[in-house]
């Protein structure tokens, strides 16, 4: 699909906002602050976005499009069940290895910046987290009807699981640069399976 010139520059001011978001945080990303980075005038940059809180809500509906992209469409070629729930932790924990612009999990970086604070962008915000742990569930809950996990396991209880082992991840791979994080997290994250199988 070609893009319009407005929206060749549109993309790449938003790449450039989410890889400041990733380093300085969302609050930090204005307009004026965007301007200094990628030599546009506020002007031309108020034109793509009116205020700084809709260039915030942006560069978020901007984050959750790509992790859409590399992790939910990803797991939903990939057969319902157990497969499907393997697949959606392996592309999560790549997600958070991630490039350098992105420098780990966003949505986790966020949650602590907006933990504490009100307003339309912490609320998109929690709706993503909850949107992820819904698919999460889903996809737990497929594997239960396919037969694959136990008919007692709580689809809500293995999310929560699931999304502890990505967080410590990305503290042992991120801030510590532990060699051994990512079999580490992947030998938890197959001892939950093993513990969430049916029994034949």
């Amino acid at each position: 699909m070609n893009l319009s010139k407005g929206e060749q520059t549109r993309k790449l001011i938003l790449d450039r906002a989410l890889a400041m978001a990733g380093e300085i945080g969302l609050e930090g990303v204005s307009i004026g602050a965007l301007a200094d980075e990628t030599g546009l005038s506020k002007s031309g940059l108020f034109a793509h976005f009116k205020s700084k809180e809709a260039l915030q809500l942006d560069v978020l509906q901007e984050a959750i499009t790509r992790f859409t992209v590399q992790v939910l469409q990803p797991a939903l070629t990939t057969p319902r069940g157990e497969p499907r729930v393997r697949l959606l932790f392996d592309k999560y924990l790549e997600w958070i290895r991630g490039d350098d612009a992105r420098r780990g999990c966003i949505f986790q970086k966020l949650t602590s910046e907006y933990a504490g604070r009100d307003g339309a962008v912490r609320d998109r915000l929690v709706q993503s987290q909850k949107d992820w742990r819904d698919a999460i569930m889903r996809a737990v809950q497929g594997a239960i009807d396919e037969g694959h996990f136990r008919r007692d396991l709580d689809p809500a209880v293995f999310a929560h699981e699931m999304l502890g082992i990505a967080m410590v991840f990305q503290s042992s791979w991120r801030l510590m640069r532990e060699a051994g994080a990512l079999p580490r997290a992947q030998a938890i994250f197959d001892a939950l399976l093993t513990r969430s199988r049916s029994v034949p």
